[in-house]
């Protein structure tokens, strides 16, 4: 029997919106929230190896996939993003939870544990950038800011229009399998639209003062040619216990490239 035959689907009503979640494992409470372009299927590597460890609350993030999707980039500010999740944990009863995020869902990530630091017991993140240590970095690194072109593209009226064009041509480009899954996936509408909706609404996010104190991993792919390895410079004035991985063979998605390597590193440390 396939591990896809053993998941929950439900939909969660959360924060004044319904997010699509898949439920799978049994053990302690683990929610992993992807990044952009993705869904909850860009786990799909990892969830196998995990999900005798933990139960795997796993949601399609606000604007994606199956979940609501409001119009408008007030609509995807950090502190509505923190606040869906927040919902997600209290619809569980959960009094604590492990937390993990890739990209944009590791950023929020970052912003749930500063924010409720009771509720999270360990946080773990995959190539997603300590915003405090981004904004600088985009100010004073020039290679950072070279690698970060498509950002600025983005932050641009209609900026997510060359993602679109030709069928989602740019995004297939980085397609290594299941591409109908993501086909469907970005054909809802607006999902990409709103995926850069995260751009615009938080790269200037301030409301937080950066300081996690919940015991935290940091997983990097030292092959990541848009976070550059320099967001780890000067995380450890931020992370009051904080712990690094970095993983010389991985680019920008360890959990889709050496999955056994994240499983490994998560079961060791939310031990």
């Amino acid at each position: 029997m396939s591990w896809q035959d053993e998941i929950e689907e439900t939909y969660i009503e959360t924060n004044g919106i319904t997010l699509h979640t898949i439920i799978i494992g049994s053990g302690k409470p683990l929610i992993l929230l992807h990044g952009f372009p993705d869904f909850w299927f860009g786990w799909k590597k990892l969830i196998p190896l995990i999900k005798d460890n933990y139960q795997l609350i796993i949601p399609d993030l606000r604007g994606y996939n199956l979940s609501d999707k409001p119009e408008g980039v007030e609509n995807y500010r950090m502190e509505l993003l923190i606040e869906d999740i927040h919902g997600l944990i209290e619809h569980f009863n959960f009094e604590t939870i492990y937390l993990a995020g890739h990209d944009w869902g590791g950023v929020l990530s970052w912003c749930i544990a500063e924010k409720y630091p009771k509720i999270i017991k360990k946080l773990a993140i995959i190539n997603a950038p300590h915003l405090k240590v981004f904004q600088s970095k985009l100010k004073s690194d020039e290679a950072q800011k070279k690698a970060s072109f498509y950002i600025f593209q983005f932050l641009k009226p209609n900026g997510e229009k060359p993602l679109i064009d030709n069928n989602f041509q740019a995004l297939r480009m980085f397609l290594k399998e299941d591409e109908d899954k993501y086909m469907e996936a970005w054909s809802q509408p607006g999902v990409i639209s709103n995926g850069v909706n995260y751009y615009r609404a938080n790269m200037e996010y301030e409301d937080w003062s950066g300081i996690i104190k919940v015991p935290t991993l940091v997983i990097h792919g030292m092959k990541d040619g848009a976070i550059l390895p320099i967001v780890l410079d000067g995380l450890d004035k931020y992370v009051e216990d904080l712990r690094i991985i970095q993983a010389k063979d991985s680019a920008h998605s360890a959990q889709k490239e050496n999955p056994k390597m994240v499983a490994s590193a998560f079961i060791d440390f939310f031990a």
